[in-house]
Formats: structure tokens, C-alpha cells, sequence
């Protein structure tokens, strides 16, 4: 029935997302709702995804880590995401299976999208990272990851490279996979 309005979801983007994520119909057709009012062109800008993303961090700077998950979910590199790229990535951070969750992750952490991880791309991404976790939270960390050095350099320890080495997409993921502290690490997860 919704899909005989004009501007309802297609039938094979709706049959594919249900194919490819844990989402029920009823759940995309109401996320593809909200994304047509929000985004009428049926495209999301970076610019856009920003704002949407820091609701989510209101007493954070999200707008650098949005960057990056905006980075690594425009799977086209145009620009902009459309419904499907931005439900699959809604997918993947949120209740995707841990591989898929760390393939994105690394996805993530290849700022220059070359197939490996250096310190310096660590480091880029914890320093967003610690935008997001509000002032009052930062004094609770641990001495060892109190500051976005401090965490970028716990991080890259777990991976026993030297400081001009690199990571591939199966060690990153083979490493976190059994190293539960190093998983922490290349997230934030809000106390609340």
C-alpha cells in the first residue's frame, strides 16, 4: 500500500535493505519518511549529516568524527549519501555483526582510503573520537587514554607495529576481534 504514493521507498531498495539489515519494512518505510522530510532531494549533503549527527552529541563537537563516517559511507564519493548508503551505515554502527561493524570501522580509520591504517590516521581518528566525549567525562578516563595522543598511542601499541608501519583490513579486524580493550578504544560509547 505505501509504496503506490509517489515519493514512497522502491520495492527492490526496500527488498534489498531487508535483504542486507536488521531492519523490519515498517521501520525503513518510517526511517524513509523522516529522511524524505529531512532531506527532500533524496540526498543527504556532509554538510547536512553533520547537523543530524551532532543531535546526537549535543554537549560534544561531533562534527569532525561526522566527517569521517561521512567519509566512509559515501560509498560512491559524491558528495552526498543517498537513502540506501545512509541506511546501510545506520545499520552497520548500530546493530551490524561485529565483522561487519569492524570493516566499516576500518573503513573508517583509512582516512586516505589507500587499504591500510598508519599511526598518523590513528591518531587522526582518536583525536575526533575525543571530540565527542563531553568535558565532564574526560577527567574519568584512565592516565593511559586521557588525551587523543594518549588513546591513539595505546591503540596503535595493540597492533605491535613501529611508528612507520602500517595496518591491513584482516589484522586490523584479527587483532580487535580478540583484544576486547583495543575494541573500546576505537570507539565512544556515551555513559548514558
Amino acid at each position: 500500500m505505501g509504496n503506490s504514493k509517489s515519493g514512497a521507498v522502491s520495492k527492490e531498495i526496500l527488498e534489498d535493505l531487508k535483504l542486507n539489515t536488521k531492519f523490519s519494512e515498517t521501520e525503513i518505510v518510517q526511517w524513509y519518511e523522516n529522511f524524505k522530510k529531512q532531506c527532500p532531494t533524496g540526498r543527504i549533503t556532509k554538510q547536512e549529516f553533520q547537523n543530524i549527527y551532532s543531535k546526537f552529541f549535543p554537549e560534544s563537537d561531533a562534527n569532525t568524527y561526522a566527517q569521517h563516517v561521512f567519509r566512509s559511507f559515501d560509498a560512491n564519493d559524491d558528495g552526498t549519501l543517498d537513502f540506501k548508503e545512509y541506511i546501510i551505515a545506520l545499520h552497520m554502527t548500530s546493530t551490524g555483526k561485529t565483522t561487519s561493524k569492524l570493516e566499516w570501522a576500518f573503513s573508517l580509520y583509512d582516512v586516505d582510503k589507500n587499504g591500510y591504517i598508519t599511526k598518523s590516521e590513528v591518531a587522526e581518528i582518536c583525536s575526533a573520537i575525543f571530540k565527542l566525549i563531553p568535558k565532564d567525562e574526560v577527567g574519568d578516563l584512565p592516565e593511559d587514554e586521557n588525551t587523543p595522543e594518549k588513546r591513539a598511542n595505546k591503540l596503535w601499541k595493540v597492533f605491535q607495529k613501529g611508528d612507520n608501519e602500517r595496518v591491513a583490513e584482516g589484522e586490523f579486524i584479527q587483532v580487535l576481534l580478540e583484544n576486547e580493550e583495543a575494541l573500546r578504544l576505537i570507539q565512544y560509547e556515551p555513559s548514558k
